[in-house]
């Protein structure tokens, strides 16, 4: 996974005055953290961040900070974003070693078209969207990728079905379902209401009577 460098700006004032200053000057406040070293108030550039986290690698991006003549390498964690707005208003970036195996939480993404299940009326029911895995900040996957090409009615991908990268594994349950191929969903026209339910009872009381009386003079006609 490639490093993206991303000057930041340390010595920021904290306090929601200030951050409210800074995000109007096109700023995003943060803290760096992590092994060791005290929690550090920076400052980095709306448009530089959100450049670096739009890349194939998202949020498990890589981040090679520069501050104060030093670097750390380090992930976007706790991003905080306007409840309405839903831009960034505050990012934590914890500093991370390369030989360190991280547990990150990876996108899934389904590749190619299930025509067989598409053809019998079927449905692609994607049941989990990312995997929590293990891995070292250089084998951090972009995404998993799931073929569902050949998928079947009635066939699932569990998380035992993954083949995972050389040096990523997950602790995530192997027979979690992850996709599966739903028969055709029951439709509103085949749904029965309150209504027919009654009629349907009504009418199988009432044949249980008539079968009744039938009965009960068959045994008269003969008494």
């Amino acid at each position: 996974m490639a490093e993206i460098t991303l000057p930041v700006e340390s010595g920021r004032p904290v306090g929601s005055r200030s951050s409210g200053r800074l995000r109007a000057a096109g700023k995003i406040p943060g803290v760096v953290y992590g092994h060791g070293i005290d929690p550090l108030p920076v400052s980095v550039d709306q448009r530089a961040l959100r450049a670096a986290l739009t890349t194939d690698s998202g949020l498990n991006a890589l981040l090679n900070l520069q501050v104060d003549g030093a670097s750390h390498l380090t992930l976007a964690r706790e991003l905080q974003r306007h409840p309405v707005r839903h831009n960034v208003i505050h990012v934590d970036f914890q500093i991370v070693r390369r030989d360190e195996v991280m547990s990150v939480d990876v996108p899934i993404n389904l590749v190619g078209d299930a025509v067989q299940v598409h053809r019998g009326d079927g449905v692609i029911d994607q049941q989990v969207f990312s995997l929590t895995v293990q891995a070292t900040p250089a084998l951090i996957p972009n995404s998993i990728d799931i073929d569902i090409r050949g998928l079947t009615i009635g066939d699932a991908v569990r998380v035992a079905d993954l083949s995972l990268p050389t040096g990523v594994e997950t602790e995530v349950d192997p027979e979690v379902a992850i996709v599966i191929a739903q028969p055709p969903q029951v439709s509103e026209g085949d749904l029965l209401t309150e209504a027919d339910v009654e009629a349907a009872e009504a009418a199988a009381e009432g044949e249980a009577g008539e079968g009744g009386d039938a009965a009960a003079a068959s045994e008269g006609g003969e008494g």
